[in-house]
């Protein structure tokens, strides 16, 4: 496409060039690209502006008053016309698009939609942390919410898969970084808002700006919403859209549209009443855990507002299968100890988590858990102090340190809990809980859940929880 039809109706400096590509790497540009010189907060593109011309860029989009010598399109806004540009080169995305926000159960909430939307026979997808999952395939992905130019060419792939639905995570990163405003959004759903990223956000009024930003202005007017609006936030969040005319779907223990009445847990399972529209469903959900309750309800919320009838979206409850490192069961003891593997790695993410598996425990409840480096450090005696709280027994270990010093950040974590035991070498600390375990206790492992790697300065050094479980498991019968 030539530059001046693709940046309409912005202008630009130097001749008039097809583009092929559009890139904000300048290690991927090649001639045909316009790249995309963006300012960040870690990292300027503009200090690499060289670097793409070297490698062939053909023309340059970025801040105004660049002294450049060549195809230049200057905006006030390089993000926002950045995504907007992804969108008109990369054409196309499949009709129905759900947007899901919150600090915790994204991943989990579009994935259980996907199988919703699968069970009543519609060709799906979902995308976010865990990658792009469809029936019968996976497509890794390296961020939540992709860079929009990755976002915009999965959508395209998508569709031209035959895929007609699709579930995607939106984060605060994201949502800030405009890389979703171009995507058309058919419905949006809220989780909760907790605790998280405030080494990006500078306050919780800054990030729930950068949540509220997907229903304020990027869900159209007449579009559903589904809140959960157990927290303040989602009750402010429900009022707001309300104020703009959309249709508000409240869900959750305090929901008015879909409420959850009771939940019975069970070894491996809970039983489950709800009240959608006024009408009692039972369902026995295959699932550990309340905030899974949480989850599936607000799955089942923008299944509804998405066509699926009522009577199967509620039976298809009954089937949903749990997402890798969201409660995983990495295995069990000799003795029948259940190991589960969460991504938890928030205050309110290890409360909700330990108090969901309490119901399913008899005996003691030992987790083991650690915070990341390089993130917010606010949280870490916060963590510890709700795992000394919550659980019987606490081993702090590592988590990734990224390029702080670990012992460090253990010594935060170790404020909030004294009296836990502290083995940094992660593997070794798994190791120990399950050496800790009763036939009647269950160890939690939390922080990484389906991560495949430690990031120890930076290096990644391949590590998954899982697979360190099933490695110990394998060795004790040995």
């Amino acid at each position: 496409m030539m530059l001046s039809k693709l940046i309409a109706p912005l202008s630009h400096t130097g001749r008039n060039v097809n583009i092929t590509e559009l890139s904000c790497d300048s290690r991927t540009v090649s001639d045909g690209t316009l790249f995309a010189a963006l300012p960040g907060t870690v990292a300027d593109g503009r200090d690499y502006i060289e670097n793409a011309i070297e490698n062939g860029a053909s023309a340059i989009l970025s801040t105004p008053n660049l002294p450049l010598d060549m195809p230049y399109v200057a905006s006030e806004n390089p993000r926002l016309t950045y995504s907007r540009l992804a969108s008109r080169l990369y054409r196309g995305q499949p009709e129905t698009l759900v947007a899901m926000t919150g600090t915790n159960g994204k991943s989990s909430t579009v994935e259980f939609l996907r199988q919703i939307w699968t069970y009543s026979g519609l060709k799906a997808a979902c995308f976010g942390t865990l990658g792009v999952s469809y029936d019968g395939g996976y497509i890794p992905l390296h961020h939540t919410t992709p860079d929009a130019v990755v976002l915009h060419q999965t959508l395209s792939k998508l569709k031209d898969m035959g895929i007609t639905h699709v579930a995607m995570e939106a984060s605060s990163h994201g949502l800030k970084q405009y890389r979703l405003d171009s995507v058309d959004v058919t419905a949006s759903g809220f989780s909760n808002l907790t605790q998280d990223h405030f080494d990006y956000h500078p306050d919780v009024e800054d990030y729930f700006g950068a949540k509220a930003r997907l229903f304020t202005e990027l869900t159209p007017a007449d579009a559903p919403v589904v809140i959960n609006v157990n927290d303040e936030y989602g009750q402010k969040l429900a009022k707001t859209c309300e104020a703009r005319g959309q249709k508000v779907i409240r869900a959750g223990w305090a929901g008015e549209d879909i409420r959850i009445d009771e939940v019975m847990p069970k070894s491996a399972s809970q039983k489950i009443d709800l009240i959608v529209s006024g009408r009692r469903y039972k369902v026995e959900l295959p699932l550990v855990g309340e905030f899974q309750v949480l989850n599936a309800v607000a799955a089942l919320g923008l299944a509804l507002e998405t066509g699926v009838a009522t009577d199967v979206a509620v039976e298809a409850l009954g089937h949903l299968t749990g997402v890798a490192g969201r409660l995983e069961m990495a295995g069990r003891t000799k003795d029948g100890a259940p190991i589960l593997v969460d991504f938890a790695h928030t205050e309110d993410g290890l409360d909700k988590l330990l108090r969901s598996v309490r119901p399913h425990t008899m005996g003691r409840m030992i987790v083991v858990f650690g915070c990341g480096g390089d993130r917010d450090p606010v949280k870490r005696p916060k963590m510890g102090a709700m795992a000394a709280k919550l659980a019987d027994h606490v081993i702090v270990t590592d988590d990734n340190p990224r390029t702080e010093n670990a012992a460090a950040i253990r010594k935060a974590v170790l404020k909030g809990c004294p009296g836990a035991e502290e083995i940094g070498d992660r593997a070794a600390a798994i190791r120990h809980g399950i050496s800790l375990l009763g036939a009647k206790d269950c160890l939690i492992i939390a922080g990484k859940g389906h991560e495949q790697g430690q990031i120890i300065g930076d290096k990644v050094i391949p590590f998954s929880d899982v697979n360190q479980v099933k490695q110990a498991l394998m060795e004790i019968a040995a």
